[in-house]
C-alpha cells in the first residue's frame, strides 16, 4: 500500500481537504447545525473542546496512523463537517474510515456518498488498500444503517470496547469492505448519486 499522505479530494458538491486548525470556526458553525455534540454516541467536538479535537487529528496523523479531512461545500467552501483515514495499517493494506460527521442540514444528502465514493476510490484505485473498515458504537443506529446502504458488511461486535465522552463504555459494531468488493459497490454508489430523484 502507498503512504497515506495529505491530499484534496472533490467531486460534485463537495471537496475534501487536509485538516488544519484554520478550519477551526468552521467546524464549530457546522458542529452548531443541531448541537451535535449533545449525541453520546458521536465524537463531535462541543465548541470549546474543537481546537484540541483538530490537534488530536493533527497529532495522529504525525504519527502516522490518521489522516483528517474538512468536508467542504465545493462553491462556498463552507465548513460542512470532518471525516477521516484512520487505523492505517499498511503492513496489510488496510485504513479504515471514521471520525465522520456533518451538519444537520446536509445529513442524509448528497454530502456522505459523496465523500464515502471519495475516500473509497482514493483508498483502493491510489492507495492500493485491501480493505477498507468502518466501527460504530452499537447504539448509533443512523450510523450502521448509512454504512450498510454504501454495501459493507457487517463483521460483527466487539464487546465493552471503547469509552464513550459520558463515561460509559460501547460495543463497538465493525463493517468492511475489500477490494474484491469494491468495484461493485463504486457502480451502486455512483448510481445512487446520479439516479433520477422524485
Amino acid at each position: 500500500m502507498k503512504p497515506v499522505e495529505p491530499v484534496t479530494l472533490a467531486a460534485g458538491p463537495i471537496r475534501l481537504e487536509p485538516l488544519t486548525l484554520d478550519h477551526v470556526p468552521g467546524l464549530q458553525a457546522a458542529a452548531a447545525d443541531g448541537e451535535l455534540w449533545n449525541l453520546r454516541f458521536t465524537s463531535v467536538p462541543a465548541p470549546s473542546e474543537t481546537t484540541a479535537y483538530v490537534e488530536t487529528a493533527l497529532a495522529g496523523q504525525a504519527a502516522g496512523h490518521r489522516l483528517p479531512f474538512a468536508v467542504l461545500d465545493a462553491a462556498s467552501g463552507e465548513v460542512l463537517g470532518s471525516t477521516s483515514y484512520h487505523d492505517i495499517v499498511p503492513a496489510i493494506e488496510r485504513v479504515e474510515i471514521g471520525y465522520t460527521w456533518y451538519a444537520q442540514r446536509v445529513q442524509r444528502s448528497a454530502v456522505n456518498t459523496t465523500a464515502k465514493l471519495l475516500l473509497l476510490t482514493h483508498a483502493f484505485e491510489t492507495l492500493g488498500a485491501k480493505l477498507v473498515g468502518w466501527r460504530t458504537d452499537n447504539f448509533n443506529h443512523a450510523s450502521q444503517r448509512a454504512i450498510e446502504r454504501l454495501g459493507a458488511r457487517r463483521d460483527g461486535v466487539i464487546r465493552h470496547h471503547a469509552l464513550r465522552r459520558d463515561g460509559t463504555v460501547r460495543d463497538t459494531v465493525m463493517y468492511s469492505l475489500t477490494a474484491g468488493e469494491w468495484p461493485e459497490v463504486k457502480a451502486h454508489l455512483s448510481w445512487q448519486l446520479t439516479r433520477p430523484r422524485a
